[in-house]
């Protein structure tokens, strides 16, 4: 969105998201939040929750998040599709399947035919266009970041051709690639952080 902005990273295998200054950002101890210094009556102002974030900064910047109402009611129906859909369900994917310290073959099963379920909504839906809501918009952006850990839901990509041709396009975005490379890099530092290991 072409916005100046600082990242502060929060450490969650510390403890760092119950730190009362973050409570004070996302009440909800969860990631992402942001401060933006020049909020909309010129006073900062902190958000939590992803796709409240992405539509606040939609309508800030006037970029992302269309044009006309018709393209933004287009662009928030899939955004909460992917709030009240493929986040919650992929979120419980990668927890039984990975995470969970007992295997548990009702709930595997049951998120991982979830995800499958909604990728197949997905992939339709990209059969005939290159993003979910005309061109690339916060909804994108919402959707890509779960979608793309399709391997660790425990997901065949060859049954969504289409998903994974968005995928790749929005992989190639240089926005993007700045965003994961800053990712990596404290993921590769954390790595080797004993006491947040713990």
């Amino acid at each position: 969105m072409g916005l100046p902005y600082t990242v502060r990273y929060v450490n969650i295998g510390k403890g760092e998201q119950f730190d009362p200054a973050f409570l004070a950002i996302a009440p909800n101890n969860r990631m992402p939040a942001i401060i933006d210094p020049a909020g909309p009556d010129g006073a900062a102002v902190s958000l939590f929750e992803s796709g409240a974030i992405l539509q606040y900064l939609g309508r800030k910047t006037g970029q992302f998040y269309g044009a006309t109402e018709r393209e933004r009611i287009e662009i928030e129906q899939w955004l909460m599709w992917q709030m009240g859909g493929v986040g919650p369900m992929a979120g419980q994917a990668h927890h039984f399947l990975k995470y969970a310290p007992e295997r548990i073959p009702y709930a595997m099963d049951r998120y991982r035919n979830e995800v499958s379920r909604l990728y197949g909504v997905l992939n339709r839906r990209l059969a005939d266009r290159d993003y979910v809501a005309g061109p690339y918009s916060i909804a994108d952006m919402a959707i890509w970041p779960w979608a793309q850990g399709w391997e660790a839901q425990e997901q065949d990509i060859a049954e969504f051709p289409h998903m994974k041709a968005w995928l790749d396009r929005i992989w190639a975005r240089p926005a993007v690639q700045t965003g994961r490379k800053l990712g990596e890099e404290k993921r590769m530092n954390l790595a080797d952080d004993k006491e947040a290991q713990k």
